[in-house]
């Protein structure tokens, strides 16, 4: 298993979290290729993307159903200003590249919304540190392990 999904799941056993790591034939750099290739809906997808938030970073665990509404956001956290993170900006402040962002397991904690929207499933699916890298969850949980706000993003 690569690394930064061992990362992972260290950083989820020591949060009690049980689901196992799967680990994907494919890479699943979008909501849509993990959705069809666990063979579940889109939307149980918990997309983590890595915002700038006026120079701090900014998780947002967001159904991957919808897209993040940045100005809602930068309302949401007060910064004056959030965009999309550059590929080094993520991998400086997460420790993983774009497309297997894990919720957890990164060098320090990263401020974190978690899209309620995400309560809707039962069960929703995480990356693992790696794009080729899942995990089973569920919103509360996420909430719980990140100690994220939940919050509509959209």
């Amino acid at each position: 298993m690569h690394p930064n999904a061992v990362r992972v799941g260290e950083a989820l056993r020591s949060h009690g979290v049980t689901g196992e790591i799967v680990v994907l034939d494919d890479a699943a750099p979008t909501a849509a290729t993990a959705a069809a290739q666990l063979g579940c809906e889109i939307g149980a997808i918990a997309n983590s993307l890595i915002f700038d938030a006026d120079g701090a970073p900014l998780l947002v665990l967001t159904s991957g159903a919808h897209r993040v509404d940045t100005g809602l956001v930068a309302r949401l956290v007060g910064a004056a200003k959030v965009r999309r993170a550059t590929p080094e900006f993520v991998r400086e402040h997460t420790g993983q590249p774009i497309g297997g962002v894990a919720p957890v397991g990164h060098p320090a904690p990263v401020r974190t919304l978690v899209d309620t929207w995400l309560a809707k499933h039962e069960v929703v699916w995480a990356a693992a540190g790696h794009p080729h890298t899942v995990f089973p969850t569920a919103f509360d949980e996420l909430v719980r392990i990140t100690g994220g706000t939940a919050a509509e993003v959209e």
